[in-house]
């Protein structure tokens, strides 16, 4: 007996038909193409992995290789963890490559991507991302703990330079941390102080990331102090309350208002 025709097209298209995943857009559209479901599902899942590895080996990005040795006693670490990140970065550009339609175009128009795997500085773009990232979604945890983060691979950054430089007072890991945390609250007792061109640009960067982390925190707390405010104002004067939890109680009331009204009906009649 013959399959009717309707059958066959059927097994046809659902044989030649893949799957999309559920993630259809990219998180980052400029690493991207258009269309592509595959690239931007592989985006979705590493770029933020890899934006952590990135905040979390500045400072072993940072300083340079000829200050390795007077650093670390144990040089040999340090060119591994170097070695391994960059291989970590150069499957990720290969397999971002590999999952475009037109490869070498996208190899080429990735610049930032491809210099990521033999220039560790240029990762510092990805901290930056990650960090405006938390920022823009107002998640004040996540931007702290980026924050903190970003702190400690500073502090780290001014030891490495500071430590062997003539008449540095910045010697040790725990006075990095000390005068970081000093410098990071505007405090500056100026016990210590950096005197390298590298130490003193971290310490720039220290300084403005207190004063930024310092206003998002304020602003978070005196938009706490004028929610409660509102709550406890237009409790007292009977006024709805128009926040979103106010407004989905109010809808609440109302949905069980109507519900009791329309089972009360039948066993009226």
């Amino acid at each position: 007996m013959r399959r009717p025709e309707f059958f066959c097209e059927t097994a046809v298209v659902s044989e030649t038909t893949t799957p999309i995943p559920p993630e259809s857009e990219s998180i980052d559209p400029s690493e991207s193409e258009p269309e592509n479901p595959r690239l931007d599902h592989w985006i979705n899942k590493t770029t933020v992995p890899l934006d952590l590895i990135a905040l979390c080996t500045i400072w072993l990005t940072v300083i340079p290789f000829g200050a390795i040795h007077s650093v670390a006693r144990h040089e040999g670490l340090w060119y591994i963890g170097r070695i391994a990140i960059s291989v970590i970065y150069g499957i990720d550009m290969a397999v971002r490559t590999f999952l475009a339609k037109r490869r070498w175009h996208y190899f080429t128009h990735h610049p930032v991507g491809v210099l990521a795997v033999v220039l560790p500085v240029i990762r510092l773009v990805f901290s930056l991302r990650l960090l405006r990232s938390m920022f823009k979604k107002g998640n004040t945890a996540h931007f702290l703990f980026v924050s903190v983060v970003l702190l400690i691979n500073l502090m780290i950054i001014v030891w490495g330079f500071e430590r062997t430089a003539p008449g540095a007072n910045i010697t040790s890991i725990g006075i990095a941390i000390w005068w970081g945390c000093v410098t990071v609250f505007t405090v500056g007792y100026g016990d210590y102080y950096p005197i390298t061109t590298a130490g003193r640009t971290a310490a720039v960067a220290i300084m403005i990331l207190g004063l930024t982390t310092a206003a998002v925190i304020t602003a978070q707390i005196a938009s706490s102090f004028m929610d409660q405010a509102q709550t406890r104002r237009s409790a007292k004067l009977g006024v709805h309350d128009d926040s979103t939890e106010g407004r989905l109680k109010r809808i609440e009331e109302m949905l069980t208002e109507h519900f009791e009204k329309t089972d009360a009906k039948p066993d009226q009649t």
